[in-house]
């Protein structure tokens, strides 16, 4: 979208690209058979490359458009309406990260299966939203480029030290806080150090919010993200190494060795570059309303791939057995499902939200005479129980 638009266009066409991404990529490292995963392949390596740009793409548009709705509105601080409705959509997303993973027979048996603690992307942007919400706050009654200054700081500070903290187990806390820290219980992303791209993504949108009606924005703009994000790509390793050689600090080796953070936030800044020179072409109905649909197409996604509450999903009765061909057909026929029946769903979502409140309510006025009247009979045998054991010995 344009300056003197409200609604960014293009950013809603990086989400709709990035969850599509997503989809596919899911999809096809869990369903394909190891037989075909090929290191030598060119075109695999090409897929496995641009499957690992997805998730940094998500993380930093999660934090642009957020930020950039929280700082467009002329309220600040605790009196920004945007700052309620981000602890709101934060801890929303927490609560559904943790939906989405429990087991309904478990919970029967009352049993929470080592799954349910498992830390997931919807976990991470929700922590994140949480903590630009607190670093706004804070940064709102001082100057303005606070702000922005802290948010690239924390990026910076967490990617560069990551060498640091990636192998340790944070064994002192316990494994439900632990897993928002450290894999080696399973969890998919933590908050550090994915925060750095969501804290990346609200800084951007600051810079983008003050200096977008400048003169030749958009041009100066996509020339800087590009090449800012190739060097990142081509140049950082070596730099890092020509740093450690120079300073003696082996921290910049161990970078230089595992050097994905920087190089896959060079491939945003690219990826954002190229979405911005086209955005004028980006304003498709469909694709833009895809964009503003991912939370549905992940859940969607999710319940069918890995079987939420159920643990039947596809993942679980195809596990690595497809062929290349099997895999890619099937694949583009999910994100196709996902996508439609996500459309569908945010059409008809206030009627689907009444109907769900009307069976949730009528439930209720069925099963509480049930529940009172159970009550009133444990209370009872409550009460005899503890006349019975007070009683005195012969």
């Amino acid at each position: 979208m344009d300056n003197n638009n409200k609604r960014l266009f293009f950013i809603d066409a990086m989400r709709a690209w990035a969850i599509l991404m997503m989809l596919q990529g899911h999809f096809i490292d869990g369903l394909l058979d190891n037989v075909f995963r090929d290191d030598s392949s060119i075109l695999f390596n090409v897929w496995k490359y641009f499957r690992g740009i997805t998730a940094p793409v998500f993380f930093t548009v999660s934090g642009f458009i957020f930020t950039y709705l929280l700082i467009r509105v002329p309220e600040t601080g605790f009196n920004n309406p945007r700052v309620k409705k981000g602890i709101k959509r934060g801890l929303e997303l927490i609560f559904i990260g943790y939906l989405l993973r429990v087991n309904i027979v478990g919970l029967f048996i009352g049993e929470l299966y080592d799954a349910f603690y498992i830390v997931d992307v919807l976990h991470c942007i929700g922590f994140s939203i949480l903590g630009i919400v607190a670093i706004y706050v804070l940064a709102s009654a001082r100057k303005k480029y606070l702000f922005p200054s802290i948010l690239l700081s924390i990026s910076v500070i967490l990617f560069t030290l990551e060498p640091l903290y990636t192998d340790s187990t944070f064994a002192f806390l316990p494994r439900l806080f632990a897993n928002y820290f450290t894999k080696i219980n399973g969890s998919v992303f933590t908050i550090i150090p994915w925060f750095g791209y969501a804290a990346f993504g609200g800084f951007l949108s600051i810079i983008f919010k003050r200096y977008k009606n400048a003169n030749k924005f958009y041009p100066v703009t996509i020339l800087s993200l590009a090449i800012t994000g190739f060097l990142l790509i081509f140049i950082s390793s070596p730099l890092f190494l020509w740093i450690s050689e120079l300073t003696g600090i082996a921290l910049f080796t161990d970078i230089q060795n595992n050097n994905y953070l920087f190089i896959r936030l060079g491939d945003v800044l690219v990826i954002f570059s190229i979405f911005m020179l086209f955005r004028q072409f980006m304003n498709n109905k469909t694709v833009l309303q895809l964009g503003q649909s991912t939370l549905s197409i992940y859940i969607i996604h999710f319940i069918i791939l890995y079987g939420s509450f159920t643990g039947l999903g596809m993942y679980r009765f195809l596990n690595h057995s497809l062929s290349p061909v099997y895999v890619i057909t099937a694949a583009i026929l999910f994100m196709i499902v996902c996508s439609y029946l996500a459309l569908r769903y945010e059409k008809y979502k206030p009627q689907i939200k009444a109907l769900v409140a009307q069976i949730i309510t009528q439930s209720w006025s069925y099963l509480e005479p049930h529940l009172n009247f159970a009550l009133r009979m444990f209370k009872v045998f409550m009460n005899k129980f503890l006349r019975f054991i007070r009683l005195p010995k012969n």
